[in-house]
């Protein structure tokens, strides 16, 4: 039998709608094999979301039985992954698992970020090396511990040609600059999915605005959106990062007031403070932008791309899938690159993105 030649990607995002897995070979270049979406238990996906808004433990032992239940379902994901694909397990060389950020602090007093999903657990239950816990050196290096994927977008996607972006729209927005000459930079934008889907889901008992059309039908409150777009956060010069425990309905709430606008003109504001973030943002970090490839669950969202297009003249706004990667599971991919990364001993960080003090190899290995 040849020696193992792929890599397992796995991924839950800041929307925690399922686990993402790629199961992805990378010689003689990067193939994307199998990707696959598998949802979490509904109650489990609720309290990973309160978790992941500000909300509080009950115990020490809760949060131990919490980890060990995320790590559970990662293994579970990975060996279905594995079936489903009809792949001979002694092929995967690496599980690369990024785990379920719950909390992400990089700027407090005793920075961390906490990604549960313990990697023990993982290989136990998968027989498999298993690489996790990717972002907590660079956050010990003095970095954000994000984004992690621009390393892996400059190796796929930059071109000698023209300065380019990618955009990924997950509960989070962030941009990798890959311009055409000089260091990577990336950093997050502010909300993008996570906002938008928790407020459809109040207000329709659906988990997203397939289309943005309930956005489409409501039209945008321009005193809310600047109030909004007025917060500190925005203003803030790169590196930096955020999550749920930022951009949550309670900050919402806080600015629509008691008596705000419909629920779809709410829905269609928060689209658009998306789309001109993102615009802002890129303007003020690479004016020159010719292109932005993007990915993630909100390429899905027409509305979306449509305002972020509106918000960018000039600028070719298109899906990943124009250059060759999947845009469900580039971010899965990219953990999975990370993990191969990792078992060579190359770092996987960009000081220029996050902020860390140097490159820095990621995550921690456990042997199979």
């Amino acid at each position: 039998m040849s020696s193992p030649d792929l890599y397992l990607g796995l991924i839950s995002g800041t929307s925690a709608d399922g686990i993402d897995a790629a199961l992805v070979r990378f010689e003689p270049q990067c193939e994307l094999v199998f990707g696959r979406t598998y949802p979490w238990d509904a109650t489990l996906r609720a309290r990973l979301i309160a978790l992941g808004q500000g909300g509080e433990a009950t115990s020490l032992d809760e949060l131990g039985e919490l980890d060990t239940t995320l790590a559970r379902a990662f293994a579970d994901a990975a060996m279905q992954a594995i079936a489903d694909s009809g792949t001979d397990r002694n092929q995967v060389r690496a599980i690369g698992s990024h785990g379920q950020t719950v909390r992400h602090r990089p700027e407090s007093s005793a920075a961390f970020t906490w990604q549960m999903g313990d990697g023990n657990v993982i290989a136990e239950h998968s027989g498999i090396t298993t690489v996790a816990d990717f972002r907590r050196r660079d956050v010990a290096a003095g970095g954000h511990g994000a984004p992690l994927m621009p390393a892996f977008h400059a190796a796929m996607l930059r071109s000698p040609d023209e300065d380019r972006a990618v955009l990924n729209l997950g509960g989070i927005a962030n941009f990798t600059l890959l311009p055409r000459a000089g260091e990577v930079r990336g950093f997050d934008t502010g909300p993008a999915n996570a906002l938008m889907d928790a407020w459809y889901e109040r207000h329709t008992g659906q988990a997203f605005d397939a289309d943005g059309a309930f956005a489409a039908s409501g039209t945008v409150d321009a005193g809310l959106l600047a109030r909004l777009l007025d917060d500190p956060w925005f203003a803030l010069p790169p590196p930096k990062s955020t999550g749920r425990e930022q951009f949550h309905l309670r900050w919402l709430e806080s600015q629509k007031g008691a008596e705000g606008p419909s629920p779809a003109d709410v829905q269609a504001t928060l689209l658009e403070l998306s789309a001109i973030t993102v615009a802002d943002a890129l303007r003020a970090t690479q004016p020159g932008t010719a292109r932005v490839l993007g990915c993630g669950g909100g390429v899905r969202n027409a509305a979306l791309m449509a305002r972020i297009s509106a918000n960018l003249p000039g600028v070719v706004v298109e899906s990943t899938a124009a250059h060759g990667l999947d845009p469900d599971y580039v971010e899965a991919m990219g953990f999975a690159w990370l993990a191969r990364e990792t078992l060579a001993g190359r770092p996987g960080n960009l000081p220029s993105v996050t902020g860390a003090k140097g490159p820095r190899v990621l995550g921690t290995i456990y042997p199979a």
